[in-house]
């Protein structure tokens, strides 16, 4: 379409043109010039003036269309459902639609010419300061939400779009866009709180508990003052919920938590994680013990009876108190699960009280944790093996068989003992799978030293607790089983004298059954243990191995020397074998041998040895002369 300029300039040409034809048609001109020419130029003339209406008729209708458009511009402008604003680089406002002026709360003529910061709310202004540096720094959109200032109406939140332009000048402005989005924000508002707040009790929940501990942690050590969390268990609850019903139940709960709220600082937080449990922090403590009066307050504002309905209840609750900061590094997940053991601890004490988490013993736990992981790793990775110190006759010289001894090969601290490891695992139910490892490896060497014509009697250390199992028996055939080549009787188990049988009865019939498929047990380190004479007397035992204690301090200790003599009394009275540890020279076993104790092991004999070399060492072996005499 033809633009409504170039149409009226037209018009002025040809309007020039017919009014020059016109002044050539004067009465002068019109004597001299020919009839022809003049026809010819009437016809032009009229022909002029029917394009000049014509275009005339176009004009008007394109002064229409224009008329038509400035009515859209106003309805898509003025009157659109956002704020449209220019600023200027400065930041005042140079042009605004009439939305932005209702949005604002203003006339536009009023709004024209103020700084948009006079706007925005007074703990938005940094915020709004931060934008404004962004709005002339590339041509892309940029976008942000605040609060906006409506005169004589509440702030509502808006949400603004700006974009770097140039005006008609070539000079930098902005663009922004303004819309409300105070419902919107609201429906947020309700969201975060309904995803923070308990419903029942409108206490913090899990999610704004972690948040509000994590700002804790960070402003203790700021401050360099200690915190306290307190994971707390309403006892019998559950009772009264099955008793008075749950309806009951939500109204103690809600009145409880009125209660404990009230017990507490400004700034410390109570939240609700679970059906009665509840977490406390206690905020920029003093001392530790500054926490302990406040514990107390929420005890006793657990169990002051509760008046619901026709009903007065009364409950009690039990206490977990753990601190921040700790010597070690420490997160909130396990700062709450430190809470948790130490309310659990509070619960089997007797409940109604408060019990506080002890870091030194929760560190031996995690360390033992720690070590059993590297052990399974250890076990995945074959770091172990057997060594095998020999047993002998000391008066014929005759080797009697031999006990295998666990080693940890570790790829770090090298060849490691067993006293090293094994009691960090004990009670531990990894015993039980090394126990197991011990036994099988145990009989596939057996099978191994048979095929090279070398038979050798083996005893292995098994625990209680893998003894005491209900299946052992079962376990222990079907690891025989395995190995159908070793002999049962050439297989001897050593329980430990120091072992807490619990079931002495089951115990018994344990190893008697054991008994019937041929394989024997010994008692080790006796002397040493709960209740010798009672094992003595009611375990169906073949051997005693003396402990090396008593062996080594014989000579300086004459109650050592007592007891070694009443140890083998005992075995010749009882008619069981008996075996000396710890015999570490050839005094030794002369004296053991003067006593009536005819077999041994120690270093005077032979230091524990891998399994290749043991056919050698027996190949080579006699006794000491002083002991054959």
């Amino acid at each position: 379409m033809i633009s409504t300029e170039k149409l009226q300039q037209d018009l002025r040409q040809k309007a020039e043109k017919i009014s020059l034809e016109k002044s050539v048609l004067s009465q002068e001109n019109l004597e001299i010039m020919p009839p022809n020419e003049i026809r010819q130029m009437l016809h032009e003339l009229q022909v002029h003036q029917i394009e000049l209406e014509m275009q005339n008729d176009e004009l008007r209708q394109t002064q229409i269309e224009l008329d038509a458009q400035r009515e859209r511009y106003f309805d898509l402008y003025d009157l659109a459902p956002v704020g449209y604003c220019t600023l200027s680089e400065e930041g005042f406002i140079l042009e605004a639609n009439l939305t932005a002026a209702i949005l604002l709360g203003i006339s536009r003529s009023k709004l024209v010419g103020r700084l948009m910061s006079g706007f925005v709310h007074k703990e938005d202004q940094n915020n709004y300061y931060l934008y404004r540096k962004q709005f002339f720094r590339s041509d892309e959109k940029f976008s942000f939400e605040l609060r906006l200032l409506r005169e004589n109406n509440p702030p509502f939140w808006a949400h603004l779009i700006t974009t770097a332009a140039k005006n008609s000048d070539d000079i930098s402005v902005v663009r922004l866009i303004m819309s409300d989005i105070t419902e919107k924000k609201l429906y947020e508002d309700e969201l975060n709180r309904i995803a923070q707040y308990d419903a029942l009790t409108n206490l913090p929940n899990r999610v704004l508990l972690s948040d509000r501990l994590s700002q804790g942690m960070a402003q203790s050590q700021r401050h360099g003052l200690p915190l306290a969390v307190v994971y707390l268990d309403l006892d019998g609850f559950k009772e009264i919920n099955d008793t008075y019903g749950h309806e009951t139940g939500d109204h103690l709960l809600i009145t409880l938590s009125n209660q404990m709220k009230q017990t507490l600082r400004e700034g410390d937080t109570i939240a609700r994680i679970g059906g009665d449990e509840f977490v406390i922090i206690l905020l920029d403590l003093k001392t530790i013990e500054d926490a302990i009066p406040m514990i107390i307050r929420l005890l006793d504002a657990t169990s002051t009876p509760i008046h619901v309905d026709n009903f007065t209840l009364t409950i009690t609750a039990s206490l977990g108190v753990t601190f921040y900061p700790q010597a070690q590094n420490i997160d909130t997940d396990l700062l709450l699960r430190q809470a948790d053991q130490a309310m659990y601890q509070a619960k089997l004490a007797g409940r109604n009280r408060y019990h506080v988490f002890d870091t030194q013993q929760d560190t031996l736990l995690r360390k033992r944790y720690e070590f059993v992981e590297n052990m399974h790793k250890a076990m995945q990775s074959s770091q172990f093996l057997l060594y095998y110190q020999p047993k002998v006759n000391m008066k014929t010289g005759a080797i009697i068989g031999v006990e295998a001894l666990i080693r940890w090969q570790h790829p770090q601290n090298g060849l490691l003992a067993p006293a090293l490891f094994l009691p960090m695992i004990e009670d531990h139910p990894i015993s039980i799978e090394l126990g197991e490892w011990v036994i099988h490896t145990a009989l596939k060497q057996m099978e191994l030293w048979q095929n090279q014509g070398f038979d050798m009697n083996v005893s292995v250390n098994i625990s209680a607790r893998q003894l005491q199992e209900n299946n052992f028996v079962n376990r222990l055939q079907t690891i025989l089983a395995v190995h159908p080549n070793v002999n049962p009787a050439h297989l001897e188990l050593e329980v430990l004298e120091t072992s807490k049988l619990e079931d002495m009865n089951r115990t018994a019939q344990i190893i008697q059954s054991c008994r019937e498929f041929n394989v024997l047990f010994s008692l080790d380190d006796f002397g040493t243990g709960y209740s010798s004479l009672t094992y003595l007397q009611r375990l169906p035992i073949a051997t005693i191995k003396i402990d090396q204690s008593f062996i080594r301090d014989m000579f300086d200790n004459p109650n050592d020397f007592a007891i070694l003599s009443g140890i083998i009394s005992l075995a010749t009275a009882f008619e069981l074998d008996i075996i000396a540890e710890g015999v570490e020279t050839i005094k030794h076993g002369e004296r053991l041998l003067e006593m009536g104790c005819e077999c041994a092991q120690g270093y005077a004999i032979a230091r524990p040895m891998p399994a290749h070399e043991l056919p050698n060492w027996a190949a080579t072996w006699h006794s000491h002369s002083e002991w054959m005499k």
